[in-house]
C-alpha cells in the first residue's frame, strides 16, 4: 500500500522527461504491434503531403508522422511527437479533414491534455506494482505488460468536454495561422456524427454535431 502511494505521487509529479520517456516506451510498443507503411508507400505520401505546411515541432519536440494499416478510424499524438494516422481514418475522410483530425491531436499535446492522461493512465498501472524502487524512472517501475496496457490507455484515453473543445479551437488556430484549409473542421465532425458518437474516436462530449457546429461559427467569424 506503501509502495502504491509512492506511485501515486510519482504519477501526480511526472516531469516532462518522465512524459517523454513514457510516450517513447508506449509509441514504440504500439509501432511494434502495428503493421506501418512504408515510407514510399501511398499511404505515407498521402500523409506527408496532408501535414506539408503544418507546424514541424509541437512544444518544440519534433512531430514524426507514420500510418497504421488498419480499418480501425483512429488517429493520436503523444507528448514526444508521436503522430499515428490509422488507414481507415484516412480511407473516410479527404485530406482536408484528416488534416484538421490531426491538428485536434497535436491540441491536446500542446495544451498538456496528453500528459494528464499520461499521470492517469500511469498511476493506474504503477498502483498495481507490488514494489518499486525508490529512485526507478517511470518507465523502469512498469513490466512490459503494463507498458503495453498503458499505451493502450493512451490511445484510447477520453478527454473531457473542455479539453475537446479546447483541442478543436487550437486546430483551427493552428490551420489559420498556416494558412490551410479549414473546412475539414466541419465536415469531418459531420462524418463523425453520421457514424454515431459512441462508435466515435472523438468523445462524445460535446457531442461531434455540435462540434461542428462551433466550427461554423468560427468560420462564418473569420469571413
Amino acid at each position: 500500500m506503501v509502495s502504491a502511494g509512492a506511485s501515486a505521487l510519482k504519477a501526480a509529479t511526472l516531469s516532462d522527461a518522465d512524459v517523454k520517456d513514457l510516450s517513447d516506451k508506449s509509441c514504440a510498443t504500439l509501432d511494434g504491434q502495428s503493421s506501418i507503411a512504408a515510407a514510399k508507400s501511398p499511404e505515407a505520401r498521402r500523409l506527408a503531403k496532408i501535414v506539408k505546411g503544418m507546424p514541424a515541432t509541437v512544444n518544440g519536440v519534433p512531430l514524426d508522422y507514420k500510418v497504421y494499416l488498419t480499418k480501425d478510424v483512429n488517429a493520436w499524438a503523444m507528448g514526444n511527437g508521436c503522430v499515428r494516422v490509422y488507414g481507415g481514418l484516412m480511407k473516410l475522410m479527404n485530406d482536408n479533414e484528416v488534416r484538421a483530425v490531426i491538428g485536434h491531436e497535436i491540441g491536446h499535446v500542446a495544451l498538456g491534455h496528453t500528459k494528464s492522461t499520461m499521470q492517469t493512465a500511469y498511476a493506474a498501472s504503477a498502483a498495481r506494482q507490488v514494489a518499486a524502487s525508490a529512485g526507478n524512472s517511470a518507465v523502469a517501475a512498469l513490466s512490459n505488460s503494463q507498458l503495453g496496457e498503458l499505451a493502450e490507455k493512451l490511445v484510447n484515453a477520453q478527454f473531457s468536454q473542455v479539453q475537446e473543445s479546447a483541442a478543436d479551437d487550437y486546430a483551427f488556430d493552428l490551420l489559420t495561422a498556416a494558412k490551410l484549409n479549414r473546412n475539414g473542421l466541419v465536415s469531418s465532425f459531420e462524418k463523425q456524427a453520421k457514424l454515431g458518437d459512441e462508435n466515435s474516436m472523438f468523445s462524445s462530449h460535446p457531442p461531434s454535431s455540435e462540434r461542428a457546429k462551433h466550427m461554423r461559427e468560427r468560420l462564418a467569424a473569420k469571413k
